[in-house]
């Protein structure tokens, strides 16, 4: 009996000394999800440091940035003929830009990534080339996502159709669109046509803000990038709206004289949104 008791008694000794083992405590970590990650406090001051900063690196990469604002301005050139043919479409049309903006932007998001490791690793600079392909880093996620912007996109683009045949019975001209825009007693349709296009232009807005960018830079997938976007703009929407004006107010400047102002403000509003991104999730730019 006492060998029983003896043994048992080391059994259990044993079992708690095992217990405390550092082999048998757990103490890795929980896995970070880009879900809990902190939005940064931001100011009034903060999207003019994102502009600054992403005219920095439109300066040092000044033939890429050409590239990509050659494309915008293209962009914009369509969007002009459009105006002339068909313009009812015209609404449809921004929207798909909205669409391939952030996209096309890719590769400017991976030119200003790839200086700031150029100057912290010494790594090499950015390529042109290289910033064409770096959709294929992620090109689930990205995937993914253009499906859910392409998916707003067609809403929006058959609500504005609605809007159109609900108050005419045919599709204006050109020239009848100025006329019913500027005519006060269509202030009813203008409304509506407005509203929904900025309901739409905020949706896209708030889930692509700084979506793209945590894509490329983290490989996370596209749900938990646009919740992470969305929090930023519902958590400090002053300063956001702040940012979305500024881009606002840019491009539209830069539609005078005939988009010639997208060679520039496109490379740049890339670059700045990149900075944005990292500014809004409190990495800081070295």
């Amino acid at each position: 009996m006492k060998t029983l008791l003896h043994a048992g008694h080391q059994s259990d000794m044993m079992r708690r000394m095992s217990l405390t083992t550092p082999e048998a405590i757990d103490d890795t970590p929980p896995s970070s999800s880009v879900l809990s990650m902190t939005i940064a406090p931001l100011t009034w001051q903060d999207p003019l440091t994102w502009l600054a900063l992403g005219f920095k690196d439109l300066r040092r990469s000044p033939g890429a940035g050409l590239f990509y604002g050659g494309c915008f301005w293209l962009m914009g050139q369509l969007l002009f003929w459009v105006f002339h043919h068909s313009p009812a479409n015209v609404l449809a049309l921004s929207a798909g830009f909205l669409l391939m903006g952030p996209f096309l932007c890719l590769g400017l998001y991976d030119i200003s990534r790839r200086w700031q490791l150029h100057d912290r690793e010494g790594t090499p600079p950015p390529d042109l080339g290289e910033s064409m392909l770096a959709w294929t880093t992620a090109l689930g996620p990205l995937s993914l996502f253009a499906g859910l912007l392409l998916i707003l996109e067609m809403l929006w683009g058959r609500c504005a159709m609605v809007v159109f045949a609900v108050n005419f019975s045919t599709m204006p001209s050109q020239a009848n669109l100025l006329a019913l825009l500027s005519n006060p007693d269509h202030l009813e349709f203008i409304l509506t046509y407005l509203g929904v296009g900025g309901v739409f232009a905020a949706l896209i807005y708030g889930i692509s803000v700084v979506s793209i960018p945590m894509i490329l830079d983290k490989r996370c997938d596209a749900i938990s990038a646009s919740l992470v976007s969305l929090k930023a703009c519902l958590s400090q929407p002053a300063v956001m709206l702040w940012w979305g004006f500024l881009i606002s107010l840019l491009v539209v400047l830069s539609m005078l004289p005939y988009f010639l102002g997208l060679l520039v403000v496109g490379p740049l509003i890339g670059h700045a949104t990149w900075h944005a991104y990292q500014g809004v999730t409190g990495l800081k730019t070295p």
